[in-house]
């Protein structure tokens, strides 16, 4: 077994079909993990910018802490990452396809 030099993930020796399976999971679960926090972000902008919240500033209420643009930019930089995640799955699923037609 080896460790990782940066976390304390424990890889386990395992041969090239298991490791491809593997790595394409984690891609899979990673795509599935930020598509979501994608949905909950989308969640909470359409929860500040509804009707509801801005009844507050009918009734005088001043909101000091508009957290939209933050959340705005940590939705941008999920979708590139949801981009580049599905670019990775993409290569590995093809490349693998193209192992498959040369064999």
């Amino acid at each position: 077994m080896q460790k990782a030099a940066k976390s304390d993930i424990v890889i386990e020796a395992v041969d090239g079909n298991d490791a491809y399976q593997s790595i394409v999971s984690d891609l899979m679960c990673l795509i599935g993990q930020v598509q979501a926090s994608l949905l909950r972000i989308e969640s909470a902008i359409a929860c500040e910018t509804s009707p509801a919240s801005t009844d507050a500033a009918d009734t005088g209420i001043i909101v000091l802490d508009d957290v939209t643009p933050r959340y705005a930019k940590a939705g941008a930089v999920l979708k590139a990452c949801d981009a580049g995640l599905g670019a990775a799955l993409e290569f590995l699923l093809e490349a693998k396809a193209m192992e498959h037609r040369l064999n």
